[in-house]
């Protein structure tokens, strides 16, 4: 793999991430959620960067960072997306909900917005099965919903 090429912000932006950390490969998932939390991805030039400074191979960084739902190697929106699609929700009409959204988004479940500001994402349970069907946005969380609430609900993070 290349040598990772940074600019120089988002270099120093790693390299705060990296030194909050003692230690090697016990640090890393703290590490990759630094990482997350900041740019919302993996980008593999950061990856790289990790590599480089805690001496970890490149290829233990990958299986950790596939290994975890919470972690993205590819882009995602400034808002993520999810539905539930857990027995209770997808009874509720959670699969109705979906497709709404991949209509009024224009996109499919799993992608993000040419403008990068939504991802969509459809999960197994998140655990909120009386509130059926359930959607988050980013730390948001909201129940009881029909296709044309969560709609309304969505267009309030369009502003």
């Amino acid at each position: 793999m290349p040598k990772a090429e940074l600019e120089a912000d988002e270099r120093d932006k790693v390299d705060e991430i990296i030194n909050r950390y003692e230690g090697g490969r016990e640090s890393l998932v703290p590490i990759l959620q630094g990482i997350t939390n900041e740019f919302n991805w993996l980008p593999q030039d950061m990856l790289m960067r990790v590599s480089e400074v805690k001496q970890i191979p490149i290829e233990h960084i990958l299986r950790i960072a596939t290994f975890y739902k919470a972690f993205s190697l590819k882009p995602r929106g400034e808002h993520i997306v999810t539905v539930c699609m857990g027995t209770a929700c997808h009874v509720k009409g959670a699969p109705r909900i979906l497709e709404r959204f991949e209509r009024d988004l224009k996109i499919k479940t799993g992608e993000t917005t040419s403008d990068m500001k939504f991802t969509l994402e459809a999960v197994r349970c998140i655990g909120c099965c009386g509130l059926s069907p359930v959607i988050t946005i980013g730390e948001d969380l909201y129940g009881k919903l029909s296709p044309a609430k969560a709609a309304k609900i969505l267009d309030k993070y369009r502003e």
